[in-house]
């Protein structure tokens, strides 16, 4: 029943920033863990950040530790992936993801999938 929608998807210049904002909806979002995932064309996806239900504490993929921040507001019922000094990389579609563990990880499955958000970095 809990529904995931990202938003804030964009073309953006490379060395900006961007947030994506995930809303969730139907269940109360305070009881799950919550991921971001990006994927690339013809790639599995990977996991970049997540945040556990239990305390808040974070994850992060080292390759975009430092540039990637990933928060939640449970009143708003909203998870967002703050990322800075965007590159070329980045460009992929990004997912946000849940599930009612109370722990988080990177590789952790991963129950219920918003639709994505399409992130193009280009000069």
């Amino acid at each position: 029943q809990l529904q995931l929608v990202e938003s804030g998807g964009g073309l953006v210049q490379p060395g900006t920033s961007l947030r994506l904002s995930c809303e969730a909806s139907g269940l109360s979002l305070a009881n799950y863990s919550v991921a971001w995932f990006r994927q690339y064309p013809g790639q599995e996806r990977e996991g970049l950040a997540c945040i556990s239900a239990a305390n808040g504490g974070t994850y992060y993929l080292y390759s975009v530790k430092g540039r990637v921040n990933i928060s939640r507001d449970n009143a708003k019922r909203l998870v967002y992936l703050q990322m800075d000094s965007l590159i070329l990389d980045d460009t992929a579609v990004y997912y946000c993801a849940a599930d009612r563990g109370q722990w988080c990880g990177l590789y952790f499955q991963y129950d219920y999938w918003g639709q994505g958000t399409q992130v193009t970095v280009s000069s």
